[in-house]
């Protein structure tokens, strides 16, 4: 039972870290449209969440992805490609559930390419934070107490 709660908060975590750096990327959006274009703050607030809750959904399906595919694997022996593909497989599996909710449309085709896009870029992204993490800590591990963990 330990076990599955671990891993469900790892999915989690996962699912708001995505969050985060997705809602950065449409508040970017926001900001440049509003200050740029001239266009009024109030046509264009609706970005942040746009991209938040695809990016969440998206970082729990990567885990579960990365769960079943990397399975007794560290970050040291998995390849940045390998990561990317499966962050990639990840924003298809998201975007074959829209599709599939809501019949085939040129528009779920285009969110359907830019999630996948979104997902491929944020697993690799994944990847290098958690290498730099593991590094930190092979470093303290020499001596002195440990760096204490934030999130997992």
């Amino acid at each position: 039972m330990k076990k599955w709660l671990r891993r469900m908060r790892g999915a989690f975590g996962m699912g708001l870290i995505w969050a985060v750096g997705w809602t950065i990327v449409g508040m970017s959006i926001m900001i440049i449209a509003d200050t740029f274009m001239g266009f009024d703050a109030s046509v264009v607030d609706i970005w942040p969440p746009v991209f938040a809750y695809p990016a969440f959904v998206g970082g729990v399906t990567f885990s579960v992805v990365l769960g079943i595919a990397g399975r007794r694997r560290s970050f040291g022996e998995m390849s940045l490609r390998g990561f990317a593909g499966w962050g990639a497989l990840s924003g298809l599996l998201i975007s074959a559930f829209l599709i599939a909710a809501a019949g085939p449309s040129p528009l779920f085709l285009v969110v359907g390419s830019v999630l996948t896009l979104l997902c491929t870029g944020s697993a690799a992204g994944s990847l290098a934070l958690a290498r730099m993490a593991e590094d930190r800590e092979l470093l303290g591990a020499g001596s002195g107490p440990k760096p204490a963990r934030l999130f997992f």
